[in-house]
């Protein structure tokens, strides 16, 4: 919902009274106005304390301070903007209320007797910390850059590493209250026009008061199935990953505030890639793919296989007949796993809300009572506990943490569906996870791309880290300008 315009009013001061009261200057102690006379005329900034660098500001009111009358005439819009004012980034309007949006967002805004348009000096400057290494995100070789909470700061990151002379950078703003910048990013010569027009259109329909959450409250708006736990986007917090996906025709989210940029479409493939992959020799990184496709598969099946090897001896081979608990311990099995789980859970949060002094301990207490003192009492078996760290370690080797929360839950259905039906409900609650991806889009791409639909090409790619040199195609779901790399 756009702003409703304000034209400014015939006098100075009726313009000064506007801005004043909408910018609340006397109520909020960081809004500052300053009431100055330059050239014979009386001139006003408005702007945010901590915003505008004080030391631009400070050239300005020097420079200005030189001026004489006869210097502005006879047109002294142009001659401020061209010549009287020493600095770059510089705009005019005639909107007092679009006015008072860009001084919350940081601008200074300058208004001067006897013009009848705004000045914009764009001296902003945000907090912000230094872009280090993404702690999801980690490699062992690479780039140690990472992205912040500054959306310039971003753009400037990424376009550091795609000097292409294609590469957009299209502004939106959302958020009827918060106004919040975003960035949509991709290059023009090999992103699908048509896609980068929807999903601009989609984020103009976004209708709130605000972003409070960044990057998850679009999602949120744009992904449509709000119940879907699977991620239709990917996160990443590094902007050689960024690039390189912008390379092969995905289109980026930049949200200013979150250090996390969207990269759309994402298909389920998509979550299980890291940039350590990339950054050792092929051979070793489709190892280490495989490696974590091991992982995964196991955070998700291995407990609900395994508790029915338990409870149906008969489905094992006879050399296989040592799988499952000599004691099944006082509480049924599957309370087991379930009390393990949400105990994995509780873990977690606490971990998160534990200051890093404290971690260590923190792990050391779990691992005497959810371990040894559990099994002891009888609570859990061994076989249980082991089984449980061998899917939390699958867990955490997933790449993409929403990826990780969602398997997870899988996991926990899967377990129920086991312990209610048997074989007919692990058969069954496999069926229906695969459907339910089947059936799966990320902005109108199927979600298991390339294995439905199946691509051969593509799929080697998914499953084989394919040397750089032999990589020379994009991908053709993105239905790229130029196919080739």
């Amino acid at each position: 919902m756009e702003t409703k315009k304000q034209p400014l009013f015939p006098t100075y001061q009726e313009n000064i009274d506007y801005l004043h009261k909408h910018l609340g200057v006397e109520k909020s102690f960081d809004v500052i106005h300053l009431n100055l006379e330059y050239a014979g005329r009386k001139m006003s900034l408005f702007l945010i304390d901590g915003f505008a660098k004080d030391e631009i500001l400070h050239f300005i009111m020097k420079f200005f301070a030189k001026l004489k009358p006869e210097d502005l005439d006879p047109d002294p819009l142009k001659k401020l903007l061209q010549t009287y004012v020493p600095y770059i980034e510089l705009g005019n309007n005639h909107d007092l209320n679009k006015t008072v949006d860009l001084v919350l967002g940081g601008p200074i805004a300058l208004v001067v007797e006897g013009i009848d348009e705004i000045i914009m000096i764009d001296a902003r400057t945000y907090p912000v910390r230094a872009p280090a290494e993404p702690d999801l995100e980690r490699v062992v070789r690479g780039s140690r850059d990472g992205y912040v909470e500054t959306i310039v700061f971003n753009t400037a990151l990424t376009r550091r590493r795609v000097r292409d002379k294609t590469l957009r950078m299209e502004y939106l703003q959302i958020g009827r209250r918060s106004k919040t910048d975003i960035c949509l990013c991709y290059i023009e010569d090999i992103a699908d026009m048509s896609r980068v027009k929807k999903l601009k259109e989609s984020l103009e329909k976004i209708d709130t008061d605000g972003l409070p959450m960044a990057e998850k409250t679009i999602e949120e708006f744009i992904s449509g199935r709000h119940w879907n736990p699977y991620p239709t986007v990917r996160y990443t917090e590094r902007p050689d990953t960024a690039s390189a996906h912008l390379y092969e025709g995905h289109i980026l989210i930049i949200i200013d505030g979150s250090p996390s940029v969207m990269i759309t479409p994402a298909t389920y493939w998509h979550h299980l890639q890291h940039a350590e992959e990339y950054r050792q020799k092929p051979l070793v990184g489709a190892y280490l793919r495989l490696i974590r496709f091991i992982a995964v598969i196991a955070s998700i099946f291995i407990l609900p296989l395994y508790y029915l090897f338990s409870t149906d001896q008969t489905l094992l081979p006879p050399n296989l007949d040592f799988i499952g608990p000599a004691d099944m311990g006082t509480i049924p099995l599957i309370a087991q796993f379930l009390i393990a789980e949400i105990g994995l859970d509780m873990l977690r949060m606490a971990a998160l809300h534990t200051p890093s002094s404290l971690v260590t301990a923190l792990g050391l207490v779990a691992a005497v009572l959810l371990g040894q003192v559990a099994v002891q009492i009888g609570l859990f078996s061994n076989e249980v506990v082991l089984y449980l760290a061998i899917a939390a370690i699958g867990t955490f080797a997933t790449p993409s943490y929403e990826l990780s929360l969602a398997n997870r839950l899988v996991r926990m259905f899967l377990l129920i569906v086991t312990a209610s039906f048997g074989l007919v409900g692990y058969v069954l609650g496999i069926t229906g996870w695969i459907l339910y991806l089947v059936r799966m889009k990320s902005y109108e791409i199927a979600y298991l791309w390339p294995l439905l639909p199946f691509s051969y090409r593509a799929f080697r790619d998914v499953f084989v880290r394919t040397p750089i040199p032999l990589k020379n195609r994009r991908p053709t779901f993105l239905n790229p300008q130029d196919p080739d790399k």
